[in-house]
C-alpha cells in the first residue's frame, strides 16, 4: 500500500475552474472520503489521481513516485465506478480476471487471486454467471472484486453505491468498511452522501466549489465545523441557522431576534464579545433541541408553534416556527404534540454554534 500526496492541485476546463489548490495527504492504509454537493470537484479530483483527467497544475505522488505524466495502467491503482463497468458478455470470473490476463499473469495465479477475492466478497457461487443474471448488489461486489485481484497500492471509489436501494446501500457500507479493515488498503472514496462519508471515512474531506472546506475525523466535523457550509452539510437533518443580534444585558451577552432570545453560554462569551452590537449566525442542531420542562432555565428556552409532525418510529421530527424562523427539532418518540400547537423548547447551550455573518467562519 502507499500514501497519496496532492500538492496545489488544480483543474480547469476552459473558463471553469473545477478544482482549486487542493492540498491533501492521504496516509498509508487510510480510508479517506471526499464529500460535497454535485459540481464541487470531488470526482474530478479522484479522476486526476487515477490519471483519467489531465492535471492543469499541481502534483500527485503515489507512494514515492510523482505520477502526473504516468498513464492510469502504470499508477498501480484500481478504480470502482458508479455504473460497475462490467463486460456483459463475460462471466463474473472472466470480468474479475480480465485485467490480470491483459498483464499476462499465469493462469494459476489468476485463479488464486480471483478465488481469494470471491471468498472475501462471498460471491464464489456467482463466478459462472453473466452480469445480467446478477442483482445490483452482486454486480457491485464483482466490480469491487475486479479491483481487489489487482493488489493495487490504492483503491479509488467513485460513488460506487449510488445505484443501490437504501437497504442495500447500508449493507454494502458495512461490507466495504469490513473489507478495508481486512485488506488494510489505502482508499479514496467519493460520495455526495454525508451519512456514507461519516460512517466509512477514517477522515472526511468536505468540498465546495472546487475548494476543500475542512478535513477531519467524522465526529470532529460534526462537533467543530470550520464554517457554516460544513455545519449545514454534515448532519441529518441539517443544522438550523438563524440571523441573530448580539446584545449586552444584566452583565451577560445575549443573542436575539424576533421570536428568540437566548443567553450566550460562558464557553462562547469570550469570542462573541467582539461581536457586541452586531449580527451573527446562530446554529442549533435538531438533536440539541428538546421539549422544555419546568426545571429548564428561561435563559435557554423559547416558544415555538408546531408546523409539521414527522413520526419516524425511533424519533419524531418537528418542523416548527419561532417568530420569523423555521427550524427542525428531533425529539423522543414519546412526545405527543399536534400541528399548530404551541410548544416550548429548551436547547443545550454548550452545543450552540456561532458563525461570522460575512466570512461564514466559525466563531
Amino acid at each position: 500500500m502507499a500514501q497519496v500526496l496532492m500538492k496545489d492541485l488544480n483543474k480547469k476546463y476552459d473558463e471553469v475552474h473545477a478544482v482549486k489548490d487542493v492540498n491533501l495527504h492521504v496516509r498509508d492504509k487510510e480510508f479517506i472520503v471526499l464529500v460535497g454537493p454535485s459540481g464541487c470537484g470531488k470526482s474530478t479530483t479522484l479522476r486526476m489521481v487515477a490519471g483519467l483527467e489531465e492535471i492543469t497544475a499541481g502534483e500527485i505522488t503515489i507512494g514515492d513516485r510523482v505520477v502526473n505524466d504516468l498513464p492510469p495502467k502504470d499508477r498501480d491503482i484500481a478504480m470502482v465506478f458508479q455504473n460497475y463497468a462490467l463486460y456483459p458478455h463475460m462471466t463474473v470470473y472472466d470480468n474479475m480476471a480480465f485485467g490480470l490476463k491483459m498483464r499476462k499473469f499465469p493462469k494459476a495465479e489468476i485463479a488464486k487471486r480471483v478465488g481469494d477475492a470471491a471468498e472475501i466478497l462471498g460471491i464464489q457461487e456467482l463466478l459462472r454467471r453473466k452480469p445480467r443474471q446478477l442483482s445490483g448488489g452482486q454486480r457491485q461486489r464483482v466490480a469491487v472484486g475486479r479491483a481487489i485481484v489487482r493488489h493495487p497500492q490504492v483503491f479509488l471509489f467513485d460513488e460506487p453505491l449510488s445505484n443501490l436501494d437504501a437497504k442495500l446501500r447500508v449493507q454494502m457500507r458495512v461490507e466495504l468498511k469490513r473489507l478495508h479493515d481486512r485488506l488494510e488498503t489505502t482508499a479514496i472514496y467519493v460520495t455526495h452522501d454525508q451519512v456514507e462519508a461519516m460512517t466509512l471515512g477514517d477522515r472526511v474531506v468536505v468540498m465546495k466549489d472546487g475548494w476543500i472546506q475542512q478535513v477531519g475525523e467524522p465526529l470532529e466535523l460534526y462537533s467543530k465545523p470550520a464554517n457554516r457550509f460544513v455545519a449545514g452539510f454534515i448532519g441529518s437533518p441539517a443544522m438550523n441557522f438563524m440571523d441573530v443580534a448580539v446584545t449586552d444585558a444584566g452583565g451577560a451577552l445575549w443573542v436575539e431576534s424576533n421570536g428568540l432570545r437566548v443567553k450566550v453560554p460562558p464557553v462562547h462569551a469570550g469570542r462573541l464579545g467582539a461581536y457586541r452590537g452586531q449580527h451573527v449566525t446562530l446554529g442549533i442542531r435538531p438533536e440539541d433541541l428538546r421539549v422544555a420542562t419546568g426545571a429548564d432555565s428561561g435563559d435557554y428556552a423559547f416558544d415555538t408553534v408546531v408546523d409539521v409532525v414527522e413520526p419516524l418510529g425511533s424519533e419524531i421530527l418537528l418542523d416548527l416556527k419561532a417568530g420569523d424562523h423555521a427550524l427542525v427539532a428531533r425529539v423522543e418518540p414519546t412526545v405527543r404534540v399536534k400541528e399548530h400547537e404551541q410548544l416550548r423548547l429548551a436547547l443545550q447551550p454548550e452545543r450552540l454554534h456561532f458563525f461570522d455573518l460575512k466570512t461564514e467562519l466559525s466563531i
